[in-house]
């Protein structure tokens, strides 16, 4: 009895090891922004057993893309990024979404 309870025991381990930090790829979207502000903002979202990991120059490059598309000339992230709770079960936060904001460099079209 107490080698299956072993067994068991071992099993889960590996399986809550397995599930803890694992590696995500994600990708930054728009979420927001104003043309007249000349900013940009950016977020993902993950898991409660994910580790994001997300491609920092994907987000510039879609931030300027945005900010060109206004007219500026490029962007350039700025303050920090924010982390905020997006789910809620049994009182734990099962998900979170990061937000990034970007300000648009140069003079937009007018």
């Amino acid at each position: 009895m107490r080698s299956i309870l072993s067994l068991k025991f071992a099993v889960l381990a590996v399986l809550i090891t397995s599930l803890v930090g694992c590696a995500t790829p994600k990708q930054w979207t728009a979420t927001g922004g104003s043309r007249s502000d000349g900013t940009v903002k950016l977020s993902y979202e993950y898991g409660l057993f994910q580790k994001p990991e997300v491609d920092e120059q994907q987000g510039l490059g879609l931030a300027i893309s945005r900010c060109s598309a206004w007219g500026y000339t490029g962007a350039q992230a700025f303050g920090g990024q924010t982390r905020a709770c997006n789910s809620f079960s049994s009182g734990n936060c099962n998900s979170w979404l990061v937000t990034r904001e970007y300000q648009c460099m140069g003079q937009p079209d007018k």
